[in-house]
C-alpha cells in the first residue's frame, strides 16, 4: 500500500527526524512536502493537493494549525504533534488518529500508523464530517494555556497552569498561588483568566478566587446555604462559595 504523507513541522530539525523516522516504517510512504507555515498549507490545499495522511505541528511559524481548518477543507486525516504535556491531551487519546509528544519516539509514530491504518480501513468515503468533529474537540483542548509567564523584579518565571493551586484577588491585584511559599502576582483579572483556563480543572467560586479541583482537600457545609472549603495550600482565610455558585460546583466536581 502506497501513502502520501504531508508534514507540517517550523522546527527543520525535527521535521528532518520525522522524515528520518517515516524511513523506517515498514510501509511504501510519499512525503509530499514540509511545510512550515499556516500560509504554505492554505496555499499548498488551495492549489488542489491531498495527501493520504498529515503529520501536524499544532504550533506553526505563523500562528495554531487550527487556524488553517478555518481556511480550507481538509479531508484527510491528521496524526499531531506537540510538546504539551500529556494530561491535556487524555480526552483526546481515546479518540481517532493520535497524538505525539515530542521529542517524537519512533515507537509512538509506529503505533500512531497502526492506527490511522484501521480508521482508514474502517470509515467510510464520508469520513470528513468524521474528522471535523474530532478537528473541533481537539481545538478546544488547545485554546487553554498551560503555562503562564509571572513578573518578578526584571526577570520572568514560566509557572506550568497544572501546579497552580488557585487564583486570589486581593489588594488591588490578582495573585497565583503555586505552593505555601510561592505566591506572585499576575498581569490579568479573574475575568480573563476563566477564559484562558480549563473549566474541567479551574473553577471560579466567588468573586476573589478561582481554585484548582487538586487544591480542594475538604468541603463543609456552611451557613446561609453556602460551602467551606479546606484549600492546600491554606490561603489563611475562610475560602466560601458562594451561594449562587454552590449547584454549579457541586456538578464541576462530579
Amino acid at each position: 500500500m502506497k501513502l502520501d504523507i504531508l508534514i507540517f513541522e517550523d522546527e527543520q530539525l525535527t521535521a528532518e527526524r520525522m522524515v528520518q523516522l517515516l524511513g523506517k516504517l515498514d510501509y511504501d510512504l510519499t512525503v509530499l512536502d514540509v511545510l512550515s507555515s499556516v500560509k504554505q498549507g492554505v496555499k499548498w490545499f488551495k492549489s488542489g493537493n491531498t495527501s493520504d495522511l498529515i503529520l501536524m505541528d499544532i504550533h506553526l511559524s505563523d500562528g495554531s494549525c487550527f487556524e488553517l481548518f478555518d481556511k480550507v477543507k481538509i479531508d484527510a486525516p491528521v496524526i499531531f504533534t506537540t510538546a504539551y504535556d500529556e494530561y491535556a491531551i487524555k480526552a483526546f487519546k481515546v479518540n481517532s488518529i493520535d497524538y505525539i509528544l515530542k521529542p517524537i519516539d519512533f515507537k509512538e509514530l509506529s503505533v500512531a500508523f497502526e492506527k490511522f491504518l484501521k480508521y482508514r480501513k474502517e470509515i467510510l468515503p464520508g469520513q470528513s464530517q468524521f474528522f471535523q468533529s474530532l478537528y473541533q474537540q481537539i481545538s478546544l483542548e488547545g485554546k487553554y494555556k498551560h503555562r503562564f509567564l509571572v513578573k518578578i523584579g526584571d526577570q520572568l518565571k514560566r509557572i506550568e497552569t497544572k501546579n497552580i493551586a488557585y487564583f486570589i484577588y486581593e489588594d488591588g491585584l490578582v495573585w497565583v498561588q503555586i505552593n505555601a511559599k510561592n505566591k506572585l502576582p499576575m498581569d490579568y483579572s479573574l475575568e480573563q483568566l476563566e477564559t484562558m483556563l480549563d473549566p474541567k480543572s479551574f473553577f471560579r467560586i466567588n468573586r476573589k478566587m478561582v481554585v484548582n479541583v487538586n487544591a480542594v482537600e475538604k468541603i463543609h457545609t456552611y451557613f446561609n446555604s453556602r460551602l467551606k472549603l479546606k484549600l492546600m495550600p491554606d490561603p489563611g482565610e475562610d475560602v466560601i462559595v458562594s451561594r449562587e455558585r454552590v449547584s454549579e460546583f457541586k456538578a464541576w466536581l462530579e
